[in-house]
């Protein structure tokens, strides 16, 4: 089965278009999981990763399709870090959750193709379904991923069009009429087009990020991008509201994911639960935050 073509049922099945981000952050964890642990102390800081990135997986999981592990917060802890993230990727997915990792990654030639040969597919030593990847360096940058997600029936999403103030600078600029992400959105549309196609789906294995931050420009992307899944950061903690992405979804609530981070995972802090979770109650909290983001996108699946 393709990565789409999962991606579709378990949204569907769960009812949701979430996607939740897993940043484990050190000051921003729970203050129950940091007690007594020196933060110099690297593999003690992994355990505490590990064990607040996996019981995040065990609230989430029967609310949500996928994950997104963002690798430069295991990788910052150096190597205990990146052990604890292939255990805490094996976990999502024995939970039945989708696994895309969050690298950015992008290289010319052999160095590209080794990095999709590292992150792609079940199979991969790092097991994930699919990657981010950016487009700076060029179409030949980007092949070696789109063949590997093909061979490996995974998917990529390549950066379009950004949720972070400063991605007009590049992103907006007009080159020959066209600017910078629709030259990009293009070329991942003709991707994903032609996947789809083969395999009689509607969406293929190449998607784009396209922030919430941006309603406008992500209404008029999905006109661009009938046959794109739509990987949407900026929700919540970044100001994107539930109208802000509506535009992204078919008439079947496919077609895009909805990512929040630290709305969900660090949802015991939140302004909004003050008083209604205990530091020790923090998992409370985080199922709290993500059937409330669920509820926003339900009337699209009765």
């Amino acid at each position: 089965m393709t990565f789409s073509a999962r991606m579709a049922q378990e949204i569907l099945r769960k009812k949701s278009p979430v996607l939740v981000g897993l940043d484990p952050r050190w000051n921003s964890l729970p203050e129950i999981l940091r007690r007594n642990v020196d933060e110099t102390d690297l593999p003690a800081v992994a355990e505490v990763f590990r064990t607040f990135s996996c019981r995040i997986l065990d609230v989430v999981a029967p609310h949500v399709a996928c994950v997104k592990p963002q690798l430069a917060f295991f990788e910052a802890i150096g190597p205990a870090g990146t052990l604890v993230l292939a255990e805490v990727i094996q976990y999502a997915r024995k939970k039945g959750l989708l696994v895309i990792l969050d690298g950015k990654r992008n290289d010319i030639g052999s160095t590209a193709a080794g990095y999709a040969t590292a992150y792609l597919g079940k199979d991969s030593p790092w097991g994930g379904d699919a990657l981010t990847v950016s487009p700076y360096l060029g179409e030949d940058s980007l092949q070696p991923f789109v063949d590997a997600a093909e061979k490996r029936e995974a998917g990529i999403f390549v950066l379009v069009k950004t949720s972070n103030p400063g991605g007009g600078m590049l992103q907006d600029l007009s080159v020959d009429g066209k600017t910078i992400y629709q030259r990009v959105a293009d070329w991942v549309e003709e991707k994903s087009a032609s996947h789809a196609a083969i395999h009689n789906e509607n969406y293929g294995c190449v998607g784009a990020v396209v922030g919430a931050t941006y309603p406008e420009q992500l209404a008029q992307l999905r006109e661009r991008m009938p046959h794109t899944w739509f990987l949407v950061p900026g929700f919540g903690a970044q100001g994107g509201t539930a109208d802000d992405v509506m535009a992204a979804f078919d008439a079947n609530g496919l077609g895009a994911i909805i990512n929040s981070s630290r709305g969900i995972i660090f949802a015991h802090a939140r302004k909004d639960f003050a008083g209604k979770f205990a530091d020790a109650d923090w998992e409370k909290a985080v199922e709290a935050a993500t059937l409330e983001m669920v509820a926003q996108f339900q009337e699209m699946y009765t």
